[in-house]
């Protein structure tokens, strides 16, 4: 007798899944701190006439925990809404669009702001804001920087918001990652004697000039920090925040419902996907638990504790790569939960393991990308953030030219294991580990400024 198990529903929605999250002090005014979630990845730019968009039946969060709860203590919520000028023609514009009220401009979307606080407390911040187009190409809007200039909304309340398709900036070399945990700089990387010799293959950028659609927020500092307070010092556990995103929807979907053939949306709202840490969901959590993960608050993350103390992929770099990481398998041999990355991921660091750096937020184990609010933004960034001595990138938060793939796969091979056991000496090869890319290999031109990710490839001028 043959026994059947059906496979999870994991879910590939991309008007719904958050692809990557970004929290740091704004570089240009480190009075505030700048929030990015990216949704709808790997968009390619020449997508009419449908082109991508938020979803209407989709309610966004941004989350900020100040305690250490891994509950909200300070939440932004983003709801859309699209409408069509023209119900007698299939385009998304028929003309030029030279500003956000065009009346050549088909196909708009627009949303609103809402700030829940720690007790639940809902209080709308803005009604009907307008997202800037897709980028069509240069004949249907000549100017698209000053449309997305135009869509930079400061409210009265003080925050500053921004909601609309972006270029997306993550590098990943997803071709070569999931092809068994291939890095292409490595392929032909091998030992002789005690020296590493590395004849490197040159990593191929998988989100190379594609676009996102974000939705990014900033706010002063005194708003996400416990108690409000203006000043805090670095070792303060009031300096350290965690921050998260999540999708949600209905829990009911009637398709055709009405008269008018409009779907009806019923029920309380379901979480169907969120985000923290970078690569969390994607590498830690195994594939039969990601459905239930995307379910859950990061509050409830002690249930997927296993998965960092003994990750599958340091169990993987041993035998993908012979003779490289011998440390690393015996580390692995000896079924030591890994307590550094714990820190790192679901606890935060604590004060004393890096000289002048901590951003725990406790003893609750929860997925959230930490950030420590009273590290003054770099001089000079290092794209290896925490591993390559820059106290103001990952994992304290997350910038957007920050290699959090090659720092993830350091720390999984075992750099970060001293921070907690002295006597352990990681392969050299640990300290070399990298996919082989930069924020240049994403072919983005950064902003200055809020929104910080640069102009969206434009149809037109990237056909494929």
């Amino acid at each position: 007798m043959s026994s059947h198990r059906e496979a999870p529903e994991i879910s590939k929605d991309p008007v719904a899944d958050s692809s990557d999250l970004y929290a740091f002090v704004s570089p240009d005014d480190p009075d505030t701190v700048t929030l990015i979630a990216n949704y709808v990845p790997l968009q390619l730019p020449a997508s009419g006439p449908n082109f991508f968009e938020f979803g209407d039946d989709v309610l966004y969060e941004i989350h900020v925990d100040n305690n250490g709860d891994g509950r909200p203590d300070l939440t932004y919520q983003f709801r859309f809404r699209t409408e069509l000028r023209n119900d007698r023609t299939f385009l998304y514009n028929t003309g030029q669009i030279e500003s956000l009220d065009s009346e050549n401009w088909n196909r708009r979307q627009f949303y609103s702001v809402t700030r829940v606080d720690a007790h639940g407390k809902h209080e709308v911040l803005a009604r009907k804001l307008p997202c800037p187009p897709c980028n069509v190409g240069k004949l249907s809007i000549p100017d698209y920087e000053k449309l997305a200039e135009d869509a930079v909304h400061k409210l009265k309340t003080g925050e500053t918001v921004f909601a609309g398709q972006r270029a997306d900036p993550f590098f990943v070399d997803l071709g070569a990652i999931f092809d068994l945990g291939t890095l292409r700089p490595f392929q032909n990387a091998h030992l002789v004697g005690q020296k590493l010799f590395n004849y490197a293959g040159k990593a191929v950028n998988a989100t190379d000039k594609t676009n996102v659609h974000s939705i990014a927020v900033q706010l002063p500092l005194s708003a996400v920090r416990k108690d409000g307070k203006k000043k805090v010092r670095g070792r303060d556990a009031g300096a350290v925040i965690g921050v998260w995103t999540s999708a949600s929807r209905r829990q009911v979907q009637v398709r055709q419902g009405k008269k008018d053939n409009d779907d009806v949306y019923v029920g309380p709202q379901t979480q169907v996907s969120r985000l923290g840490n970078p690569l969390f969901n994607e590498v830690i959590v195994p594939m039969a638990q990601k459905d239930r993960w995307n379910s859950l608050p990061p509050s409830e993350d002690k249930r997927f504790a296993e998965f960092v103390e003994k990750p599958e992929l340091a169990a993987l770099l041993p035998v993908l790569y012979p003779g490289l990481f011998d440390n690393l398998a015996k580390l692995n041999e000896a079924g030591k939960a890994r307590a550094d990355l714990v820190a790192i991921l679901l606890t935060g660091i604590p004060d004393g393991l890096i000289e002048g750096f901590q951003n725990n937020t406790g003893d609750v184990q929860a997925d959230m990308l930490r950030l420590n609010t009273a590290i003054p933004p770099a001089k000079k960034e290092n794209k290896f953030g925490l591993l390559g001595e820059d106290l103001a990138g990952f994992p304290n938060g997350r910038r957007v030219a920050d290699d959090v793939v090659s720092i993830s796969l350091r720390a999984i091979a075992g750099v970060t294991v001293p921070l907690v056991d002295p006597k352990f000496k990681p392969d050299e090869a640990a300290a070399l580990v990298e996919q082989g890319l930069s924020i240049k290999d994403s072919g983005a031109k950064l902003l200055g400024e809020f929104p910080y990710l640069g102009t969206p490839f434009d149809g037109f001028n990237n056909p494929s």
